[in-house]
């Protein structure tokens, strides 16, 4: 009854609809993610379901059951400029098979409510703010704040959404949709390289890692860079560049990861000594404590090489969100499933977020799939799968799925 080459040819046929010779160009809340969203409601309409839009902009797609506590599965048709064919419209079109497969077992009424729901804006790839339409169900998102989004062309996130049918203000009541949500699955490309360097095809997702950013300031003193001696300078650079060696060690230490992302120097010419040098710092790790560590370890490093080159070092927050471990027993369905289809399974976190982390912060049992991503790139037109591991991706959601409605049916 499933069909996972189906899956395979409509994520095809959705690339030739909505990418071009750069990548795939479905950016939320235009015209080309409408007509992603038009060619998924039209595969919808064979089935018994209802659909609807949200007040955030969500799609749901539901096909009632026996019993009203409900199963989702989720994912985004929207994606990056220029990116790839799998990310985020994978889960989708995964979910729209399977579906049909449980419509077709159980003849239209399953022992529980099945919900597919294409989220809206997961990527923020427009207006800056990943997440939007997962973090309205989840009650995490700040209509103030939205309003000041702007795009590139000075487009306001309000307009945007006007124009599509979505009233900014109305966006917190998309809360309602989550009433009854027993559990949630979402199956994602991997975006890194831990499984192709495993020679695995999937993986089990322990949870999404909490992210610490900061900006790292050193100050110095501007001096002629010809007259003034070695010995006798005050280089901030000299401290952020001992710093950025540093972070490797406190990932090592520690077992997560670190990355300086931009360094900015004033006054920034040739002829001077740098006297101020600005980096930001990413630091992500999915134990809570670990990552409060490698902060602490990160502040401990900066402040002892600006001392040893006589400069000073200040810092500033930029972003946090914590660790969002997911649900133990659908991680252990999770790499049950993944064994009825291959030899071997693995766990692993998340790096990147996803809107699995929202729904879990909202208090829904939730886990992910990740499936294997060639040379572990992602965002990009060369981002690709391949499509015997695609094929088994789509059964393990597939065998996830019976397993978590079994658990949710016997009101475990």
């Amino acid at each position: 009854m499933l069909d996972p080459q189906r899956t395979i040819d409509e994520l095809k046929a959705l690339r030739e609809l909505t990418g071009d010779e750069h990548g795939a160009q479905r950016v939320a809340f235009t015209d080309t993610w409408v007509a992603a969203r038009a060619f998924l409601k039209e595969k919808l309409d064979a089935l018994p379901v209802t659909q609807h839009l949200d007040a955030a902009g969500n799609w749901w797609a539901i096909l009632p059951g026996e019993s009203d506590r409900a199963l989702l599965i989720g994912g985004h048709l929207d994606s990056v400029p220029n990116g790839g064919w799998l990310d985020g419209c994978l889960n989708v079109l995964a979910g729209l098979e399977v579906l049909r497969r449980v419509n077709e077992q159980y003849a239209g009424r399953p022992p529980v409510t099945l919900k597919l729901v294409d989220w809206a804006d997961e990527e923020g790839a427009r207006f800056g703010r990943s997440l939007y339409g997962s973090s309205a169900a989840g009650g995490n998102l700040d209509v103030t704040e939205m309003r000041k989004l702007k795009d590139r062309d000075g487009v306001s996130l309000e307009d945007a959404l006007s124009r599509v049918g979505i009233t900014l203000a109305d966006a917190p009541d998309a809360r309602a949709e989550l009433q009854g949500a027993a559990a949630y699955l979402e199956l994602h490309i991997e975006q890194g390289p831990v499984l192709e360097h495993l020679d695995l095809p999937l993986g089990a997702v322990l949870g999404t890692v909490g992210v610490e950013r900061h900006t790292v300031t050193f100050h110095g003193q501007a001096a002629h860079s010809g007259s003034t001696p070695m010995n006798v300078r005050k280089d901030a650079f000299l401290a952020a560049g001992r710093f950025g060696q540093a972070i490797y060690d406190i990932a090592g230490r520690h077992g997560g990861v670190c990355t300086v992302g931009s360094v900015k120097t004033l006054p920034g010419i040739v002829t001077s000594v740098v006297e101020t040098c600005e980096l930001t710092l990413d630091q992500r790790h999915l134990d809570a404590d670990k990552l409060a560590a490698m902060w602490q370890d990160a502040q401990d490093a900066a402040t002892q090489f600006a001392q040893e080159a006589g400069c000073t070092v200040t810092f500033g927050s930029l972003w946090n969100i914590e660790p969002i471990p997911f649900h133990p027993m659908l991680i252990d369905a999770a790499e049950a499933s993944i064994l009825t289809v291959t030899p071997t399974a693995h766990r692993l976190p998340s790096g990147p977020l996803h809107d699995a982390a929202e729904v879990a912060r909202a208090g829904v049992p939730t886990v992910m799939l990740f499936v294997q991503s060639l040379r572990g790139i992602s965002h990009n037109k060369i981002e690709d799968t391949r499509e015997d591991h695609l094929a088994l991706s789509v059964q393990a959601l597939d065998e996830l799925t019976s397993r978590t409605m079994d658990w949710i049916a016997k009101g475990i």
